[in-house]
């Protein structure tokens, strides 16, 4: 403990003197001659992070004016749309296999990915897998004499941490901005479906996704994914997703592809100080379940409205996002073990996570869905919505980010309950088209065009 003062009062000292120096023109050295810096540990970390150039579809492609030769040669356009270029960042976290992590939003639609490292060699990539839920996704490399960045654990990040940003900020190349870290937990930002963000004040603008945000152990605890600011650059708020999710996600995404996420069946909401009151909780820490679905994991596993839950797996939750998430993470046909408080008891569940199942065989194929096919989703005897019964790797769903066991509940806030309305639906709606989609117990939309 006293150590650990020490440290954390010689670091407070030592960044209050470069601060006052640096006002002052003046540069601090140590007793022996040596300036304080950073460098050794950007030195040792920096081959790990690496520029991505994605070569992907020109948004014209999808445009049937644009597809015409009449309609091109009458407004002088050439002869065929030019690909789209874009750039980001990546992080190698397995040099053995050459695996880099990076966002789904910098690689969707990808037709080419180069990989180009510190030493300037560029490599082609292999997409492994992705996905839009936490947007992360993996590349695989070849190559010899690759670095990796060990991973940190983000469950141990308190706010005020110190942190550094690395990644290819407008394409400029590699470059590294430092701060703290500003807030734990960030979710409700509408940016992807699976929130747990880690906020800094390290600026990220537009390139850094994909790229490592580090601690002063040099250890990856972040993959850089999202800024907020008027103009799209760095206005001291940037998100990284944590190295943990990161990790979950990456593991899924090698064995499977995809993450393969199940049905639980309920939902929940934050406990409040109020609620906690009202409910004679000892805390307001939990997430209290508002609906159990019937015949779901979780009512087999006894849960039951009014429950809290207060730990997943001996992990605390902290919100009902984070509940979500948690489950959400846990591949199907695994258990998860809820620690919940039921009036005055506490007591252990255990939960199995399933497949969703689809009715009527294999499905059909949608014209506007190409690559997936789809089924009624029955309960209760009665169809209830679509599910996508089975996608294309690669396919134009596939890349819209569609996966097998998605549930399509909406299209443009229309609902739809079976197929039929489904393709009816699409039909006679205006562009641009919105689908409503279920994925586990997650709630987002996809746009189709």
């Amino acid at each position: 403990m006293i150590t650990a003062l020490r440290t954390a009062v010689i670091s407070l000292l030592l960044f209050t003197l470069l601060a006052a120096t640096a006002r002052a023109g003046v540069q601090p050295v140590f007793p022996d001659g040596r300036v304080p810096s950073l460098a050794p540990l950007i030195d040792d970390v920096t081959p790990a992070v690496v520029n991505i150039s994605v070569m992907s579809a020109s948004p014209e492609e999808d445009n049937p004016l644009m597809q015409d030769p009449f309609f091109r040669r009458f407004f002088g356009l050439p002869d065929k749309p030019e690909p789209r270029l874009s750039a980001g960042s990546g992080v190698i976290v397995d040099a053995a296999r050459g695996y880099v992590l990076t966002n789904h939003h910098v690689i969707k639609g990808a037709r080419e990915v180069v990989v180009t490292l510190k030493d300037r060699r560029q490599l082609q990539a292999e997409i492994v897998g992705s996905d839009p839920g936490t947007d992360i996704a993996v590349l695989r490399i070849p190559g010899e004499r690759l670095k990796a960045l060990s991973y940190g654990d983000s469950e141990t990040l308190r706010v005020g941490d110190y942190v550094l940003a690395i990644g290819n900020p407008f394409g400029l190349g590699q470059t590294v901005t430092s701060g703290i870290i500003s807030a734990l937990g960030r979710s409700g930002l509408n940016i992807e479906g699976y929130e747990d963000f880690i906020q800094t004040d390290a600026a990220i603008n537009p390139g850094n996704s994909g790229g490592a945000l580090i601690n002063l152990k040099g250890e990856l605890i972040g993959i850089n994914t999202a800024i907020i600011g008027p103009s799209g650059g760095n206005v001291g708020i940037g998100f990284a997703v944590p190295s943990n999710m990161a990790r979950s996600v990456m593991a899924q995404l090698i064995r499977f592809g995809e993450v393969r996420r199940g049905r639980f069946g309920a939902s929940g909401q934050d406990v409040t100080p109020e609620l906690a009151q009202a409910m004679g909780l000892a805390s307001s820490e939990g997430v209290v379940i508002v609906e159990v679905a019937e015949d779901s994991p979780a009512e087999r596993a006894g849960l039951k409205r009014g429950d809290v839950v207060t730990h997943v797996n001996g992990r605390r939750v902290r919100s009902a996002a984070d509940l979500r998430n948690q489950i959400g993470l846990t591949p199907v046909g695994e258990a998860v073990e809820l620690r919940i408080v039921r009036g005055k008891e506490t007591r252990t569940l255990k939960a199995r996570i399933e497949p969703v199942q689809a009715a009527g065989g294999r499905g059909q194929a949608v014209p506007e869905l190409a690559g997936a096919a789809v089924a009624d989703f029955e309960r209760g005897g009665r169809s209830q919505a679509v599910i996508v019964a089975k996608v294309e790797r690669n396919s134009p769903a596939w890349m819209h980010g569609l996966r097998d066991g998605d549930l399509i509940a909406g299209v443009n806030r229309r609902r739809v309950r079976s197929v039929q309305e489904l393709l009816t639906a699409l039909k006679g709606t205006p562009r641009p088209v919105y689908l409503q989609v279920v994925r586990g117990d997650a709630r987002f939309v996809i746009q189709l065009r």
